[in-house]
């Protein structure tokens, strides 16, 4: 190149380039000396002020001089990314080798498994998942299904009163906390829906139980209606038996004893057996109480618009809190309820999953 002033500029660029510590400050270094006000594209410029034998040679040697400076521009730039990369890696070294943070597995809570595995093994028989509201009213949640105002059974399922959020009454009365999921079924007959009717309710239900602070104020039930032609006692056994054994194995014992419930006529309630030791050493067998089903009573077939000489139907209801405390040996149903993690690792452990 040769030109005084081309090789001053490229000395200068040397010197800027040397100071060049970091990708940013390269950029400014570039700008400076390859930009369009740079002082080398001021040189191409002055192309136009030389003698025409002169230019061509003079604007070699500018094009030269600039892909020189962008050759070692470039150059650095790879050697301070590399850099860079090198300190990045060196700051965020992680050894693979080493075990990672395991992360606490959950489980299903013994109540969620349980509801799971009725709807499960009732949904092969064809019944279909129903949901309702659990401020009801009390038309459905009583009057619908056999117990009128004047009933004992009112009595005997302690209820919440309550009204609606602006404190009115519901169009039929006080509106209630459901005692039951069996509103749910009154329900879904209130549509009429063509047979067979196959329905299940699992959800949570409310007693008003502040005399007994053993009881719980809410837990969970779960409901089945079958209203069809030709249904009989039998086909209430099986599906009973059916459900138990699916439950608690096929070894279960359960029986069957009579029961009152103005819903339904004739009622049985299934009792389920357990050993249990003794003092003494001895085992003996103790009879728990799961559920309650019966012959879905005329009266309730009739309100519903069913004539119960040609159609009838069987229900049952269910604790399934009292189901999964029986399945998992849980002596306090309360349990369940209060969050203790040590009893649900306990649980957990216990099953094997």
């Amino acid at each position: 190149m040769g030109r005084p002033e081309i090789e001053a500029l490229l000395k200068q660029f040397e010197t800027d380039l040397g100071e060049v510590r970091s990708l940013a400050v390269l950029d400014d270094v570039r700008r400076a000396h390859t930009g369009k006000k740079s002082p080398l594209k001021s040189l191409l410029g002055k192309v136009k002020d030389l003698a025409p034998e002169d230019r061509a040679v003079f604007a070699r040697d500018v094009n030269d001089a600039q892909a020189a400076i962008e050759s070692e521009l470039e150059a650095r730039k790879t050697e301070l990314a590399r850099a860079e990369l090198d300190q990045q890696l060196e700051r965020e070294w992680l050894d693979l080798t080493l075990p990672g943070v395991a992360h606490r597995r959950g489980a299903v809570h013994p109540l969620t498994e349980v509801e799971a595995r009725c709807v499960e093994m009732l949904r092969q028989l064809g019944f279909e998942v129903k949901d309702g509201p659990e401020v009801e009213l009390p038309y459905y949640n009583f009057d619908a299904l056999n117990i009128p105002e004047h009933h004992p059974a009112r009595d005997m399922q302690d209820t919440f009163y309550v009204g609606d959020a602006a404190g009115r009454e519901g169009p039929k009365g006080p509106l209630v906390l459901r005692t039951h999921t069996t509103s749910i079924q009154a329900r879904v007959l209130a549509e009429k829906p063509p047979l067979p009717v196959r329905v299940i309710a699992p959800g949570r239900v409310y007693r008003n139980e502040a005399v007994d602070a053993s009881h719980l104020a809410c837990f969970h039930q779960f409901d089945c209606i079958w209203v069809d032609v030709g249904l009989t006692f039998g086909h209430l056994k099986g599906l009973l038996s059916f459900l138990c054994r699916s439950i608690y194995g096929e070894r279960a014992r359960i029986r069957f004893k009579p029961k009152y419930y103005p819903y339904t006529e004739p009622s049985v309630g299934v009792d389920l057996a357990r050993e249990v030791r003794g003092a003494d050493g001895r085992i003996d067998t103790v009879w728990v109480t799961i559920l309650g089903a019966g012959m879905v009573h005329p009266k309730v077939l009739q309100g519903f618009g069913y004539d119960p000489e040609s159609v009838s139907g069987i229900a049952f209801g269910l604790g399934t809190t009292r189901m999964a405390a029986e399945r998992h040996a849980i002596p306090y149903l309360r349990a369940l309820y209060e969050g203790d993690l040590r009893l649900f690792k306990a649980l957990h452990r216990g099953s094997g999953s």
